[in-house]
């Protein structure tokens, strides 16, 4: 499947892409220590364009996004059980009423979001307990709103490099910001 813009996750064992332009629902997943084709896993329940991915071992998270590449954004955090195929579950909503374009990073236990647009660039850093479905929880602020940006994580630290603040753009922002993922 097209796989632009989709939502990306793996543990040790697969990796997984869900979504991506033009509004695909397709799951597809690559086990890590082999070489091959990427495999059908199942659908997502709800269509994520430039939404985000995370992971703890045994959960997934796709997280945000939109219907289609323009129009249809949504608040929708979906699950998938990373050893079992099957289509994704509703896990709960982002405290936000619509993001996408977001940057994701997580540890085993909890899963961070930064930024996104609705249109408007956010400011807003949530976290998700991975391991029970709910709600994303407020966790505190990036200090530039940004709609764009990739994000990256050690077992303590999450960091965010933030590339964009607007839709209309202003490009290339230098700024990484870091959070300690256990804490508020």
């Amino acid at each position: 499947a097209n796989a632009t813009y989709s939502s990306a996750l793996s543990n040790s064992t697969r990796g997984i892409h869900a979504g991506g332009n033009p509004g695909n629902d397709t799951i597809e997943y690559v086990t890590i220590s082999s070489t091959g084709n990427a495999v059908d896993f199942g659908n997502l329940s709800t269509v994520a364009v430039r939404g985000g991915g995370a992971a703890s071992p045994t959960r997934g998270l796709i997280i945000g996004g939109r219907t289609t590449v323009s129009s249809g954004k949504h608040n929708v955090i979906q699950f998938i059980t990373i050893a079992t195929l099957g289509d994704s579950q509703d896990f709960g909503d982002l405290n936000a009423a619509t993001r996408d374009t977001i940057g994701t990073c997580s540890n085993p236990t909890r899963a961070i979001v930064f930024g996104g647009g609705t249109p408007a660039a956010i400011s807003d850093i949530d976290y998700i307990t991975i391991a029970t479905t709910g709600n994303s929880t407020k966790f505190g602020d990036l200090s530039i709103a940004c709609d764009s940006g990739n994000s990256v994580n050690s077992p303590t630290r999450g960091v965010h490099a933030i590339s964009r603040t607007a839709p209309s753009g202003v490009v290339d922002v230098n700024t990484l910001e870091y959070v300690n993922i256990a804490t508020t």
